[in-house]
């Protein structure tokens, strides 16, 4: 069997996902402020800084597309289905229980209750814990949806994301990778269209794709939509990739990177959401600009830094939002909504998932892995 990772580390796209989970992580800080204001009454739950930090996730799925094509495409011959299962389970599922832990503590901390007060028995609460550990999410008004408001994974919300990336996994395995090119780009160009349709007649209802998050008929669809497109169409950039060589590719990347999640929310909706056009522009043009100068530094502008961000990426992302319940439990008690009440607060909460990440990175994924890939 030949080594799937004797290839040539993408170290730089790794950074620039550490770069887009710290996004992530100042995203969900502002809506945090918004719940809270919306929570009691004194605002209508709008983000308005950071807006667009959701859409990291959706560049996420682009980078695993590129990623796992990259790997495997002209490897499957070597491996077994079930091997590249194990090969993801390992990558994936042991933050995933360590982020479910993390998720049972911080409810436990916060009181086990949901968000309108009603007590959560301790039994429930670890039901809850164990469900999350095997991926199988809440429903909305089932007994393991533990806050009440109607998360996937309540436990630790963004959860849902690597619902829909396992998703994305098994059709790849059995389906996806099978695809010619010009059937994948087929492919692309129907899931392509039925995104921006989605976006564009804000189908949400949210003015955003923002969706995926819950378990409704729209949120699943769209959930789909948005897992699918660009993860097909980061299969199809890695098929077809035509490097784009300029100076400085990871500062450029992550520049223009953190001004497409900064841009607030663009309202009005005549015929079509200018919210929605603006980020179906980001998922078709900006990110797949971004995967490919990226990409075409390859290993020759890597850094200390990038590697420090690639190798917190995904524990930060994982872990971080546990805590984000008990500081959104703290703004809604203490009645405070910005930046400039609670910026010392907002410091810890930002460097306490930094670290914790970066200590769980070191201490236990890292270590984990290679146990299990030596078995």
């Amino acid at each position: 069997m030949s080594n799937i990772n004797s290839k040539q580390h993408y170290q730089l796209l790794d950074g620039l996902r550490g770069v887009a989970a710290i996004m992530v992580v100042c995203y969900h800080i502002f809506e945090g402020f918004a719940f809270a204001e919306l929570t009691n009454q004194v605002g209508d739950g709008l983000i308005r800084t950071l807006n667009h930090g959701y859409l990291a996730v959706d560049f996420f799925f682009l980078l695993s597309g590129f990623v796992i094509q990259y790997a495997y495409s002209d490897r499957w011959n070597n491996i077994y289905t079930l091997t590249f299962f194990k090969r993801r389970l390992i990558r994936l599922h042991p933050m995933l229980v360590m982020g479910s832990l993390i998720g049972l503590i911080c409810f436990l901390i916060g009181g086990s209750q949901q968000w309108n007060g009603t007590a959560i028995p301790l039994y429930i609460s670890i039901i809850t814990f164990i469900l999350t550990c095997f991926m199988i999410p809440a429903l909305p008004n089932s007994f393991n949806e533990v806050r009440g408001n109607g998360e996937l994974f309540p436990l630790n919300g963004p959860m849902w994301s690597l619902f829909f990336e396992y998703i994305g996994n098994i059709l790849y395995a059995f389906f996806i990778r099978r695809l010619s090119t010009k059937l994948l780009s087929y492919l692309v160009l129907l899931l392509g269209i039925l995104h921006t349709a989605f976006s564009l007649g804000n189908l949400s209802g949210y003015g955003s794709i923002g969706v995926g998050w819950t378990f409704d008929s729209i949120n699943f669809l769209g959930g789909m939509l948005r897992m699918l497109f660009p993860f097909t169409l980061g299969m199809l950039i890695c098929r077809g990739f035509k490097p784009i060589k300029i100076k400085y590719p990871f500062l450029v990347c992550s520049i223009i990177l953190i001004t497409a999640l900064s841009i607030p929310y663009l309202p009005g909706q005549n015929i079509i959401s200018f919210n929605g056009l603006y980020e179906s522009l980001c998922v078709i043009v900006v990110f797949p600009l971004i995967l490919q100068i990226g990409a075409s530094a390859g290993n020759n502008e890597s850094s200390k830094t990038s590697k420090i961000l690639g190798e917190i990426s995904y524990p930060l992302y994982i872990i971080h939002y546990p805590i984000m319940y008990i500081f959104y439990q703290w703004l809604i008690k203490t009645q405070q909504y910005t930046l400039k009440e609670t910026y010392l607060i907002v410091i810890l909460v930002v460097l306490l998932s930094i670290v914790l990440a970066f200590v769980l990175s070191r201490l236990y994924d890292i270590p984990l892995r290679k146990r299990l890939m030596k078995k």
